[in-house]
């Protein structure tokens, strides 16, 4: 049977004190909504429905996929009207999951366990116990079956006492599922066409309603201020770290780390405190990773050592490299296996090969570095005339002298050595010793300055 997701996300969420549709405040660098979208696509959904109200284009402008329908909500009826909006496109004969943009942390798993609860010609939802329910619908139930479900506002005394709540997701027949909206009431407290009406209607027509239950309650949690989407932050980051330290990863601390994207990894990783990964990352066997350093879309290869507050983005790190103390490695950059870069070195769309080396302060932009060439401090790429930018290409075995300038395009040979100091504008043939600097002038009688 085919399946559809409605993700309602028509919420302005004005305690969130902010111009931005409530859905788009991020969870990991990605918004809450597209967390939810992810997982309506992990689940094999063949239609996405988002609908939307406040902050309409900016939600379509953030939030796109060939596979998501919009669908507008102009006046805010509640969540059952909300729902309807969808109706015209949903099928009789399809399953529909109903699910909310502003609850991001609910895991595939669980998703998969409600659609496996669903029986033929039935319902289900997603329930949940909690210690405390202040807020939430309860479930009603009569000899163990679901009958209704109860808002907290239009519950009596001895219906507060119930502990096993509605989460909201729910999976229904699409044909099943138009006619009990279609028969909505506002009769109630918020004045309001609740979706949770539509469950007494489905026991009254002796529809099975099935419950799944999720792991951990934060699955199900949502966020309507700053405060509640800190805290699923802090989840999903402990959820990310528990992750980790199971597929064998060590870490200092689970409590200070933070990937936003996906970290892949091998065995006896070792990750400092206060690391964060973005994008695709991958990092192989031995990797071991200094404290506070930033890792974005990169592979850092078997054995390497990135070093304590380091910036990789965008560069792929070879077997048996370092890299740091404060090094910067940009995009475009290839570290060759044994390469090793040291503090405040800075790198852009440079090729480093085997064992070549750059101990500190320095900048190679553009640059193609021989096998074990070694870099002096304070050498500089002069890659970028103010239009275009030109390449450095130096040789095996080259060997460039402490504060050396070379003025690109140019070319050091092999087993070549520029002088400390010296500005390289021509190339430089193999084997070759190049100075480029003035003659030093030692004047006598010259007097300090005074204060005055």
């Amino acid at each position: 049977m085919s399946l559809s997701v409605v993700i309602l996300a028509a919420g302005k969420g004005t305690r969130m004190r902010s111009n931005l549709p409530k859905v788009l405040h991020p969870v990991a660098h990605q918004s809450m909504v597209e967390h939810v979208i992810d997982s309506a696509r992990s689940v094999n959904s063949d239609n996405i429905y988002l609908v939307y109200g406040f902050g309409g284009e900016l939600l379509q402008a953030r939030v796109q996929g060939d596979d998501l329908t919009f669908v507008e909500q102009k006046e805010q009826l509640g969540t059952g009207h909300a729902v309807d909006m969808a109706s015209p496109f949903l099928k009789d004969d399809e399953d529909v999951l109903v699910l909310y943009g502003d609850v991001p942390l609910t895991k595939v798993s669980t998703l998969e366990k409600l659609i496996s609860a669903k029986q033929d010609g039935g319902m289900a939802l997603l329930t949940v116990k909690l210690e405390n329910p202040t807020g939430y619908g309860r479930i009603m139930r009569l000899g163990g079956h679901v009958v209704g479900i109860v808002e907290q506002k239009d519950a009596s005394a001895e219906q507060l006492l119930i502990d096993e709540c509605n989460t909201g997701i729910l999976l229904a027949n699409g044909g099943d599922l138009k006619r009990w909206l279609s028969n909505l009431s506002n009769d109630n407290a918020q004045g309001e066409y609740y979706l949770t009406d539509i469950i007494a209607m489905a026991h009254s027509e002796g529809v099975e309603i099935s419950t799944a239950h999720p792991d951990t309650e934060i699955e199900v949690e949502g966020a309507n201020n700053r405060v509640q989407l800190a805290n699923l932050e802090r989840a999903y980051q402990l959820r990310k770290a528990e992750e980790l330290m199971i597929a064998g990863a060590s870490l200092r601390d689970p409590n200070r780390i933070d990937v936003r994207g996906n970290v892949t990894i091998g065995s006896e990783v070792q990750i400092d405190i206060n690391c964060i990964f973005e994008g695709e990352v991958s990092l192989a066997d031995d990797v071991t990773i200094g404290a506070n350093c930033i890792i974005i879309n990169s592979q850092i290869g078997k054995g390497a050592t990135i070093k304590p507050n380091s910036i990789i983005e965008n560069a792929q790190i070879g077997e048996a490299c370092s890299a740091g103390p404060f090094a910067r490695i940009r995009p475009g950059t290839v570290m060759k296996a044994d390469s090793h870069v040291g503090n405040f070195v800075e790198m852009k769309n440079t090729t480093m090969d085997e064992g070549a080396k750059a101990g500190h302060l320095t900048y190679l932009g553009d640059a193609e570095i021989g096998k074990k060439v070694n870099i002096g401090a304070g050498t500089i790429t002069c890659n970028y005339d103010g239009v275009n930018k030109s390449k450095t290409i130096i040789g095996d075995g080259a060997f460039i002298g402490s504060n050396a300038s070379l003025v690109a395009p140019v070319t050091i040979g092999k087993m070549a050595t520029t002088g400390a100091g010296s500005t390289i504008g021509k190339d430089v043939e193999d084997a070759q010793l190049a100075i480029a600097r003035p003659k030093q002038r030692n004047l006598d009688g010259w007097k300090r300055p005074t204060k005055k």
